[in-house]
């Protein structure tokens, strides 16, 4: 009997399987962006007046809160603000129609000179190679010519010529076609002005209306991006204006100078020109510079033409820029170019003037917006990865020269103690649970330990100087590494005569490594940063240290033991028995064992200090080579030294002690 089998019943709906989740994720992200671009293609007409009153408001927005500020009401300062600019296009627009008028008027005065100048270079290039063509043409003709037989009998007639006179020009043809390419221009800018003002005007209902419709259930993210970006669009707009104005009014005086002629007009140009990124300049330049290689008998004029845009960008971009817009524009070089190139092709010669503002916009979206975190990292000028994982991957790839690279840059502003803190141990760590858990493929573990052999010996001429920290400036990236605290006044180890006997060996402190695979490059660290301090350490691998060979481990000369482990908590047992093993070993030398970990997971260590039983637990490479300096000052021989009252008498004499620190007042 054929048996039925039940149909299983959900309780809710059908779920996609994880494996197949991420899949149709990527296809229904990828017809969004199919989609929106598309959007945005076809659109265009649309989107661009909107868009470019949208940036308009942005550039004076601040301008319309200055006004506010001195009473000019709401509606008077937005007409005000948006006079302002509308006033500047049509100065503009009469300065350009007089320059270019004046310029058709002056340029053929040069006709001679423009003559002259063309047929020389047409004689030394084009003419040269035009008659190497022609006599070679000349030959292939000559060589293939058939012989043709010509009969006067069967010739056609010449064809009639045939004049096609066109009908006369109405004066409503005249008047369409001098107004007609003017109505789109005239129709864009009111769009532009009209909305610009209304945006001016309902600012703040419209980023309410913003907050609501994508962001009323977290208010402080959703707040935080819309002022950052209209922070930093506002600041991008007038800052970029300011400077471009500037370049243009100094390319201006410059051609004037030089005495290029409607030098105005491409001062002019070129301010406008330099909107688009990198290239603007170079492409205002091409005008002027020929203008002046043509009516410049000689070619001065054009050198000096040349020298100019290329000083002056120069100076602008390397020097003027980096200092106006501070640390940061938010944005990669390579993404301005990409972004160009895409909005140049999506909305024409409008998509150049604004790649850079538009990609700002979606930078910003992508810091705030979870989900957009990508555009974040393709476009924003954030580090993709922080030191940490850069000096890891650098270490995975078995690169020490792009390491070294790393390393001087960040010690510029921090010592090497700090380096090592900050950005090596942590990156250790990190490699070190990856051979825990077999995530490492073979010879990576190798790289990584040359890498850091090579590194340990490149920073060898380092000095470990406490070195003045700068402070974060606004709008520090999260993922930068943090900054190192202002650390103690160091202290300073006398004189090895002055210490006890025991400190004063060539090598007082024994290095252990640990059980892990990188325990060992930790001591290393460690001797190089107590050697920069005076004090000479030797290296001890962990099975000189086992149960079988303790008996034999030679702890002469040792003052102090120290054991390196890069994760405790991995075999807390391991280091508890070693620890005793050695106490049984050198019962009177003290022990250190190093918790490499930060200040908010120390507690978690605190029952092992309780187990192990070492002397001193340092929780980084600063604090242990404080307590190992430490160490040593207080076994030094003191020395007394005789410190006066102020009125010099011998009956006010104390004895206090130096030990190479500070002199402490009231000290016996």
């Amino acid at each position: 009997m054929r048996t039925m089998r039940p149909t299983p019943v959900t309780d809710g709906p059908v779920t996609i399987p994880p494996a197949e989740t991420p899949g149709l994720r990527g296809l229904l992200s990828l017809a969004v962006a199919v989609v929106v671009v598309s959007a945005l293609y076809f659109a265009r007409d649309v989107l661009i007046p909107i868009t470019l009153a949208v940036l308009l408001s942005f550039l004076v927005a601040p301008i319309a809160a200055f006004l506010r500020r001195w009473h000019c009401g709401r509606v008077g300062s937005v007409m005000l603000a948006m006079a302002l600019p509308l006033v500047v296009l049509l100065g503009l627009g009469a300065i350009i129609g007089t320059q270019v008028t004046a310029l058709v008027r002056e340029v053929p005065a040069e006709r001679a000179i423009i003559v002259q100048k063309i047929d020389m270079i047409r004689h030394a290039t084009i003419g040269n190679f035009n008659s190497f063509v022609k006599q070679a043409g000349k030959e292939l003709q000559h060589a293939a010519a058939p012989k043709v037989e010509h009969h006067s009998a069967d010739r056609a007639p010449p064809p009639e010529r045939v004049s096609v006179v066109p009908p006369p020009i109405s004066p409503t043809a005249v008047a369409k076609g001098i107004i007609g390419p003017m109505l789109d221009p005239l129709a864009i800018m009111f769009i532009v002005f009209t909305v610009g003002s209304f945006i001016l005007l309902y600012r703040e209902d419209l980023r309410d209306r913003m907050i609501r419709l994508f962001g009323s259930t977290d208010l402080h993210r959703t707040t935080t991006a819309l002022d950052d970006a209209a922070e930093r669009l506002s600041r991008y707009f007038l800052t970029k204006f300011l400077i471009n104005a500037g370049f243009g009014v100094l390319v201006g005086l410059g051609l004037f100078a030089i005495g290029v002629p409607g030098a105005i007009l491409w001062g002019v140009l070129t301010a406008l020109a330099r909107f688009v990124p990198y290239i603007g300049s170079f492409i205002a330049a091409v005008p002027p510079l020929l203008l002046a290689a043509a009516v410049d008998p000689d070619w001065t004029m054009a050198i000096w033409t040349l020298v100019l845009f290329i000083g002056g960008e120069t100076l602008v971009g390397q020097v003027v820029e980096p200092m106006v817009y501070g640390r940061t524009t938010g944005l990669s070089p390579i993404s301005v170019v990409v972004a160009a190139i895409f909005w140049g092709w999506l909305w024409g010669p409008v998509g150049l003037l604004l790649s850079t503002p538009l990609t700002l916009c979606f930078v910003v979206l992508g810091r705030h917006v979870e989900r957009l975190e990508f555009l974040d990292v393709l476009l924003g000028d954030r580090p993709a990865l922080t030191p940490v994982e850069t000096f890891y991957q650098r270490a995975l790839a078995g690169d020490p020269d792009e390491a070294l690279d790393q390393a001087e840059i960040l010690l510029r502003d921090r010592s090497l103690c700090g380096y090592y803190d900050s950005v090596v141990l942590p990156a250790l760590r990190l490699a070190a649970g990856d051979a825990a858990r077999g995530a490492l493929y073979p010879g990576q573990l190798g790289r990584i330990t040359d890498t850091v052999a090579e590194l340990i010996d490149g920073l060898d001429d380092q000095v470990d100087s406490d070195k003045p920290v700068r402070a974060a400036p606004a709008g520090t990236d999260a993922g930068a590494a943090p900054a190192e605290p202002v650390p103690a006044p160091p202290l300073v180890l006398p004189p090895r005569a002055q210490l006890a006997p025991v400190w004063q060996g060539e090598t007082p402190v024994m290095c252990i490594a640990g059980r892990g695979p990188l325990d060992r490059e930790g001591c290393a660290i460690m001797a190089q940063l107590l050697a920069r301090h005076g004090i000479g350490t030797r290296i001890v691998p962990h099975e000189a240290a086992a149960r079988t060979h303790i008996a034999s481990l030679d702890t002469d000369g040792i003052a102090l033991i120290f054991l390196c482990c890069l994760d405790i908590a991995a075999a807390p047992s391991s280091v508890r028995y070693l620890v005793r093993r050695l106490r049984r070993a050198s019962p009177d030398v003290p022990i250190a064992v190093g918790f490499w970990t930060t200040k908010a997971d120390y507690e978690r260590y605190g029952d092992f200090q309780a187990a192990i039983g070492a002397s001193l637990y340092p929780t980084s490479l600063r604090d242990a080579v404080d307590q190992i300096l430490a160490q040593a000052i207080a076994t030094a021989q003191v020395a007394p030294v005789e410190v006066r009252s102020a009125d010099h008498e011998p009956e006010a004499e104390e004895h206090v002690f130096k030990l190479g620190l500070p002199l402490q007042p009231g000290a016996a």
